[in-house]
C-alpha cells in the first residue's frame, strides 16, 4: 500500500491566545501523517498532546505555522468539508439516555444529512457496515448507557467510520479500558489503518502498547519539543530514553521496552531457567534483591521448587523470608 501524506505540519506553534499575550504550548513542530498508518502521540501530562490534537482538528487555531490537509491549507476548508475529511473521537465518556448504539453511530452521517436529517437506506447500510467492522453488530440495539466503557469506545469509533473520513483523530481512546480491552482496541485501530487506508492519529499514555502496535510515534514534552519516527528508530537514536527515563524507569534497548528499576538491598547468585526462574528473578527485583555472579548466597532454581542452602521452599514468600 502506498502511504501518501494526508496531513503535513510545518513550523507549527500551538497554544492559546485569550488576550494579547499568547500562551505557547509547543512550537516548531515539523511532521507528517500518512494514509495507512497508525501514529501514536506520547508524552507526559501537560506536554500539549490534547492542544496539538485540537489544533489539527481545527478546534483551536494555530498560533503560527502551516497545516495542510490533502495538499490544501487546513483553514481553507469549511466546517462541513472538514467534517467529511477528519473524524474525531474525544476522551470524554459518552453518557446518553434513550439512544441506542446504532443511533449514536448514525450521528456520524450528520455532515451529509444535516443535524435533523433522516438517514436514507444507503446511510443505514453505512452505519450497519461500520458496526460490523468494529465488531459490535450484536450491540446495535442496546442503549448506550448499558454498554461497558470498551463497548462505548467502539461505538464512537464506528461513528467516526460512518463519517467516511480518510483521517481519524482519537484523544486517549484507551483511557478507561482494562488491559485486554486496550489491546483489542489498538488491534482494531491498526487493522483500520492497514486494511482501509485510514490515517489514524491518537494520543495515549499506554507507552508499551503504542511501541508494540504503532507504525509511527510522535514524542512530545516541553524540554525536548517533538520527535517523530518509527518506534525502532526512536529507540535506537536514544529519543525514547531521553523523553521518558526517570529515577526508577529505564529504557531497555535489548527489548525496546521500558522497565522498572528498584534500589538494591543485597545481591544473590541465581541459577536456573524457565518460567519459574523468570518469575523468581522478577519477585527478587521487586524486593530490592539484585543478581550477582558470586558463588556465596547461591540460590538454585529447579522446575519444581525454589531451593536455598539445600532447603526447599514452595513459594517466593518463604524464600524472601529466608533471605531478608
Amino acid at each position: 500500500m502506498k502511504h501518501d501524506i494526508t496531513i503535513d505540519i510545518r513550523n507549527l506553534v500551538t497554544g492559546y491566545s485569550p488576550g494579547r499575550d499568547p500562551n505557547v504550548v509547543t512550537c516548531g513542530i515539523n511532521a507528517s501523517l500518512r494514509s495507512g498508518e497508525l501514529t501514536c502521540l506520547l508524552g507526559p501530562n501537560g506536554a500539549g498532546k490534547s492542544t496539538l490534537l485540537k489544533t489539527l482538528s481545527s478546534f483551536l487555531p494555530p498560533l503560527d505555522g502551516d497545516i495542510t490537509l490533502l495538499g490544501r491549507p487546513l483553514r481553507s476548508y469549511s466546517n462541513t468539508a472538514r467534517s467529511r475529511l477528519i473524524g474525531v473521537v474525544l476522551t470524554d465518556r459518552v453518557s446518553l439516555d434513550n439512544m441506542s448504539a446504532r443511533e449514536l453511530a448514525g450521528l456520524g452521517r450528520t455532515p451529509y444529512t444535516g443535524f435533523w436529517g433522516r438517514l436514507s437506506a444507503d446511510d443505514k447500510a453505512i452505519v450497519d457496515e461500520a458496526l460490523e467492522l468494529v465488531g459490535i453488530s450484536g450491540l446495535a440495539d442496546r442503549m448506550v448507557d448499558t454498554l461497558s466503557d470498551g463497548e462505548r469506545q467502539k461505538v464512537m469509533i464506528a461513528k467516526a467510520l460512518v463519517q467516511q473520513t480518510p483521517v481519524i483523530f482519537l484523544d486517549e481512546p484507551t483511557a478507561f479500558l482494562d488491559y485486554p480491552s486496550k489491546v483489542e482496541l489498538m488491534q482494531l485501530l491498526l487493522s483500520l489503518s492497514r486494511d482501509h487506508g485510514k490515517t489514524i492519529f491518537m494520543s495515549t499514555h499506554d507507552i508499551e502498547l503504542a511501541l508494540l502496535t504503532a507504525d509511527k510515534v510522535w514524542l512530545i514534552d516541553k524540554p525536548h519539543g517533538v520527535a517523530t519516527g518509527t518506534p525502532e528508530d526512536l529507540a535506537l537514536d536514544g529519543s525514547l530514553a531521553r523523553y521518558f527515563e526517570r529515577e526508577g524507569v529505564k529504557f531497555d534497548m535489548s527489548t525496546g521496552m521500558f522497565s522498572v528499576s528498584f534500589p538494591t538491598r543485597r545481591t544473590v547468585a541465581v541459577k536456573g531457567d524457565g518460567a519459574r526462574y523468570n518469575m523468581m528473578v522478577k519477585a527478587l527485583a521487586r524486593n530490592a534483591i539484585a543478581l550477582s555472579d558470586a558463588s556465596s548466597d547461591e540460590i538454585v532454581v529447579t522446575p519444581d521448587a525454589f531451593m536455598y542452602g539445600g532447603e526447599s521452599f514452595c513459594d517466593i514468600a518463604s524464600l524472601l523470608d529466608k533471605l531478608l
